[in-house]
């Protein structure tokens, strides 16, 4: 009988680990069962439609830093298959990589469709079966192989691999095989606050600010995006990513307090001192003396000072010196619930990590039964790592079964 696969998930470490299951050995006979009627929509929204293919961190340990959860676990897995080896595998398929100045990595072509395109011609080309809108109803052990039960159909194979990512469902088929299930909650999203403050200034960014949530130990530096609903940008989804599991427990309500310039208040109120003499005669309010802070973003602090729009520099008090200096390095936020970053969806919790052989990313419960991606207490900031985790687990699976 030939051998089998089916692959519960239609997204990208369901789809990395098919094509290199079926490379490894062309007699493997490989499907993959996606519930909706498309296939990698999450690469295609991710890094803005240019889809964060990895991150340019080339130290195994080094990059086990970037997850809040699998940190431990990724280590010996990286050291199999790393960024490097990454970079290699898509440009060995015809699709060149560049590495921008933050060190994310991205298709030269600037699209996830280059992704995509190179997965769907390669699955094409194996002869590897995708069937849509083929959702799983339940997952039986019969022996030493599986039958995967769909509403239209049943799947016997000696392998199955679930990669959905995080799913309710899928987690009840799980918990039904025995596995525990760490509750999954939000992982990257953005902070929503209703603050004059920020009030009609979207778009303006601090490219050094930091941030720290009061009553707790969380706190991260990184660009801060002002949004429609409050704040993003890299420093908000490390805390995020970070504190997925304190700040649910907090129901999203919380204070942070933000450092724009991520300078201490007493050097930041010594040069507004010198700025009073320097510029005396001059409006504060028309020109920010910080390069970090916009013009827009000053005249809302300068205002939250308590000065009014024609104080001239040398018309400041002491007292009012310090809440500026306040206002630019303590500010305080209140936060009332989060908003999703973009179209991307990360989540913490999933398969219990306690329950997985990271040798081969397979059940310890059950032979010849795996998990890969997102299905995992796996998560990681922003930044390429979420899909890294996608590829070396995909990756190692694939040998598992292929070889």
């Amino acid at each position: 009988m030939k051998k089998k696969l089916i692959i519960v998930g239609g997204g990208a470490a369901g789809f990395f680990t098919a094509i290199n299951a079926a490379e490894l050995n062309p007699d493997l006979e490989v499907v993959i069962l996606e519930g909706s009627n498309k296939v990698l929509q999450k690469v295609k929204v991710s890094g803005g439609g240019r889809c964060n293919v990895t991150h340019a961190c080339f130290i195994p340990k080094d990059l086990t830093e970037f997850y809040p959860r699998g940190k431990k676990e990724l280590l010996g897995p990286f050291h199999k298959f790393m960024t490097g080896d990454t970079m290699e595998w898509f440009e060995n398929r015809g699709v060149p990589l560049k590495i921008e100045d933050d060190n994310r990595i991205f298709p030269e072509s600037n699209s996830s469709q280059t992704i995509i395109d190179c997965f769907l011609s390669k699955v094409k080309e194996l002869g590897i079966q995708v069937v849509l809108s083929s959702r799983v109803d339940a997952i039986e052990k019969e022996g030493d192989s599986y039958t995967v039960l769909t509403s239209e159909k049943k799947y016997k194979a000696a392998n199955v691999l679930i990669a959905t990512g995080s799913n309710n469902k899928v987690f009840e088929i799980v918990k039904n095989l025995g596995h525990s299930i760490v509750k999954p909650v939000p992982s990257l999203f953005t902070f929503n606050i209703l603050d004059d403050r920020l009030k009609d200034i979207p778009g303006i960014s601090v490219p050094k600010a930091s941030v720290k949530i009061l009553n707790s130990k969380l706190a991260e530096q990184g660009p801060l995006l002002v949004t429609h609903w409050g704040l993003s940008g890299p420093g908000i989804l490390k805390l995020s990513a970070w504190g997925a599991l304190e700040l649910a427990d907090k129901n999203y309500q919380f204070q942070i307090e933000v450092n724009w310039l991520s300078k201490r208040t007493e050097e930041v109120l010594v040069f507004l001192k010198s700025q009073k003499k320097k510029n005396a005669k001059k409006q504060v309010i028309l020109r920010s003396v910080f390069e970090d802070v916009s013009k827009r973003l000053w005249f809302k602090l300068v205002k939250a000072a308590q000065i009014s729009e024609t104080a001239q520099w040398a018309q400041l008090s002491n007292h009012q010196l310090e809440n500026l200096a306040n206002q630019l390095t303590k500010c305080s936020f209140k936060v009332n619930g989060k908003s999703t970053f973009k179209d991307e969806f990360v989540t913490a919790g999933g398969v219990d990590l306690k329950e997985i052989n990271f040798k081969r990313f397979e059940s310890k419960l059950h032979k010849n039964l795996f998990f890969a991606g997102e299905v995992l207490n796996i998560d990681a900031i922003t930044g390429g790592f979420n899909f890294q985790n996608a590829w070396t687990s995909g990756w190692i699976v694939a040998n598992s079964v292929g070889s």
